[in-house]
């Protein structure tokens, strides 16, 4: 068996998903814990050039992070890299529920669905559990009167819906075809044909779509505060954006920064009130206001940021060692576009009060279809309209 090497930490959700996809697919791996093992920080830097994690060698070759490590599996150049034989395939497997994502939306689909004795697939992606899973805390779910982490909720989801039968596939979904019934979902590995469709994608984050944060990612640049702050210990980082998401990141990566700055475009945050509050009162974080990222400076790694004032056009520096993007998200609605009707932006459109789409037996639940909440508790309702919707839909056609 090929030698695999990850070097990580324990509270990166990257990580996590990463010794994941090399479990589902039989794989031992050395972890390498560069918090309990301070020494090997410097290691990986001179063996890979990055500062982020997780990092991961296969045998000689370096491969990169999670999202290296997805790619290759997405293109099939990881099974042969790891000395697997071909993948497992031939023919499709037919089920009356498919739910394509998972996150609060999708795992709370497959528990109704489930419930329902439908016996729901869930093809949950590479990234399962949503956006959830680059979440520290979460403080505004119900039931939870101290707080969790957004990995461990998200497992909890899981564990409660394969407690009822369903089924959880951690691949992404590579093709979606919505044009005759049954329904037909690819994977890299599998097919199934559904006789409905629940479509909990969800969204990703936006990127500032920088030439300069492209070539420093993994080098300084990051979405991913959770994974990547305290390897920037006791140096200044900033954050772009203004809402929740913004502000959680900066006062998460205050633990670890001699100075947070949060760059936004407004001279106002977009973010819940008790959000702000902690912001402003934390000694650690300053403001660039009406500002915007106009290139990220720097060599090998980040040194700073080049900030354009939107209001005089005047440039500035901005001496930083690490930038953490969090400026919103898009729907991941690409399988389905041309398919299904969308608005502008990309959200499934569905019928006013449910969660029908504009193809019969198709639903869409959570971040997918939700422009306007997109949050946690939102997207688990409307997870179980979709898999009420579904149910009732089968029924009214003989197949539930």
């Amino acid at each position: 068996m090929v030698s695999i090497v990850l070097y990580g930490k324990q509270s990166c959700p990257y990580c996590t998903m990463a010794k994941r996809l090399l479990t589902e697919k039989g794989q031992s791996f050395t972890e390498i814990d560069i918090e309990t093992e301070p020494g090997r920080r410097e290691e990986m830097i001179q063996r890979t050039g990055r500062r982020t994690v997780p990092q991961i060698f296969i045998g000689d070759r370096h491969i990169g992070g999670f999202d290296e490590l997805a790619a290759l599996d997405a293109r099939g150049e990881l099974d042969p890299l790891l000395g697997r034989t071909s993948r497992p395939g031939g023919g499709s497997e037919r089920r009356r529920v498919v739910i394509v994502g998972s996150g609060p939306a999708g795992y709370t689909a497959a528990i109704y669905a489930a419930r329902a004795e439908l016996e729901p697939v869930v093809v949950a992606g590479l990234q399962f559990g949503g956006q959830l899973m680059l979440t520290t805390d979460v403080e505004n779910y119900p039931g939870f009167p101290d707080g969790v982490t957004g990995p461990v909720m998200m497992e909890m989801f899981q564990k409660q819906a394969e407690r009822f039968g369903t089924r959880v596939f951690p691949e992404d979904a590579t093709r979606v075809d919505v044009s005759k019934r049954p329904f037909r979902v690819e994977t890299a590995e599998r097919s199934f044909q559904a006789d409905a469709l629940i479509l909990a994608m969800g969204a990703s984050a936006k990127w500032l779509g920088l030439a300069s944060e492209t070539r420093l990612q993994n080098k300084g640049v990051s979405a991913c505060a959770t994974c990547d702050g305290a390897l920037f210990r006791g140096k200044p980082m900033a954050v772009v954006g203004g809402g929740d998401t913004a502000l959680e990141e900066a006062l998460f990566l205050t633990r670890f920064a001699t100075k947070v700055t949060l760059i936004h475009r407004r001279s106002e945050l977009r973010a819940s009130k008790i959000m702000q509050e902690r912001a402003r009162s934390n000694p650690k974080i300053e403001f660039a206001w009406n500002s915007a990222v106009e290139e990220v400076l720097g060599d090998e790694f980040v040194t700073g940021v080049r900030l354009r004032d939107v209001k005089t056009e005047e440039n500035r520096s901005l001496p930083i060692e690490a930038l953490f993007v969090a400026i919103g998200h898009q729907p991941n609605t690409d399988l389905v576009r041309g398919q299904i009707a969308l608005d502008p932006v990309g959200y499934v459109q569905v019928e006013r009060g449910t969660t029908r789409t504009s193809v019969e037996g198709v639903f869409a639940c959570g971040d997918a279809m939700d422009p306007v909440y997109r949050q946690a508790v939102t997207a688990a309702g409307t997870g179980c309209m979709a898999a009420i919707d579904a149910e009732r839909w089968l029924a009214e056609h003989g197949i539930g």
